[in-house]
């Protein structure tokens, strides 16, 4: 007669508990990486729950903690380019910190502005996540008053309220500082020799367009360079639209011999317009962009662009939600990181100066 097999006994947390001589409290809140306790006690429980084999029961944690250990974070698909550039591998970012602190992801999708608030709503009433994450940050962000008005967690991907401190101290964040970006392009490209920089800006209920625009206005005077509206373009969204405001801007008395995106989509939308000119891009009009998206490196030649690091910005949101879920001050929890400048061939000396482009595009 075959011999049979008893199923291993599960290992508790009183077992890991006892293991090392500390309380079953103190190993529970080691575990959920409780500020109180330190990480050397935290990493201590965690090395001996590993070898052990112990694995806490979701379920039971959600009934002890009132956390179903879940990050929340609703895309709205009918943005413009939907998250495309970044979204794959900012959600690896993102799932991957999330996991390795034993925590899932929650994606939703949302319509609207109006279907956007539905669904936070829904999945904060039925506890689908315990934080949100929140990208592309407006100006007046109704999500973040939705979530203060509940009192969940969040982190934003970008700040909010330009030009104002409103409820800023309940407010965690993680940047990028696309204002200090703009300002190097301008001073870069001035290096270079360029004395008319234009600049495309996008929809001005984002917060990174004011910033943006700040940084482009910074450089202008750290250059000495004059400010002129008539290369100022502001609330554009797409490439086509960026292709139209180029073409007035090529057509002006004074055209610029170089132009800023605030994206890499309006900056790409610069291609199109000097192409239907006659006008060769890194040659005849210099383009820089911000994001550093595909596309760009297919151009001809490459984009020049500001480069983001969309896995770790996944991964850093992740880390400051976690903490803030624990229980961490938010006003401790905002970080800004650069982007990466990424030289691809559309920045160069100007081979004309403003009058001697017009004269050209005239002929």
């Amino acid at each position: 007669m075959s011999q049979v097999t008893r199923p291993k006994t599960r290992v508790k947390i009183s077992d890991v508990a006892e293991a090392l001589g500390l309380s079953k409290g103190t190993v529970s809140r080691a575990m959920n990486a409780y500020p109180d306790i330190s990480e050397s006690t935290q990493l201590r429980v965690k090395r001996m729950a590993e070898r052990m084999g112990y694995r806490p029961l979701s379920h039971a944690q959600a009934i002890k903690t009132g956390r179903v250990r879940a990050l929340g974070l609703v895309l709205e698909t009918t943005e413009y380019d939907g998250h495309a550039p970044f979204l794959t591998t900012f959600l690896s970012g993102v799932s991957e910190e999330a996991s390795e602190n034993g925590w899932t992801l929650t994606v939703a999708t949302a319509h609207s502005g109006a279907d956007m608030e539905r669904t936070l709503l829904r999945l904060i009433h039925e506890h689908k996540a315990d934080g949100f994450i929140l990208p592309r940050t407006r100006v007046r962000d109704r999500r973040v008053k939705i979530l203060l008005d509940q009192n969940v967690p969040h982190v934003l991907f970008g700040r909010t309220g330009y030009g104002k401190n409103t409820e800023s101290s309940r407010l965690s964040w993680y940047d990028i500082a696309g204002g200090d970006a703009m300002a190097r392009a301008v001073r870069h490209l001035s290096e270079l020799g360029h004395k008319r920089i234009g600049f495309l800006g996008a929809l001005n209920e984002y917060n990174y367009t004011h910033l943006r625009h700040d940084g482009y206005l910074k450089g202008l005077a750290e250059c000495g360079l004059p400010y002129d509206a008539k290369i100022d373009v502001h609330g554009i969204q797409r490439s086509e639209e960026a292709d139209v405001a180029t073409k007035k801007l090529l057509r002006l008395p004074s055209p610029p011999t170089a132009i800023i995106g605030a994206t890499d989509a309006l900056a790409l939308g610069v291609y199109e317009a000097a192409e239907q000119f006659g006008l060769s891009v890194g040659t005849d009009l210099s383009v820089i962009g911000y994001d550093g998206i595909p596309q760009g490196s297919y151009a001809k030649p490459k984009l020049s662009s500001f480069r983001v690091d969309s896995y770790q910005a996944g991964r850093r949101l992740a880390s400051l939600l976690i903490r803030q879920i624990r229980g961490e001050d938010p006003q401790e929890l905002r970080e800004i990181a650069s982007a990466h400048f990424v030289s691809g061939g559309s920045d160069n000396a100007p081979s004309m100066n403003s009058e001697q482009l017009a004269r050209r595009l005239t002929e």
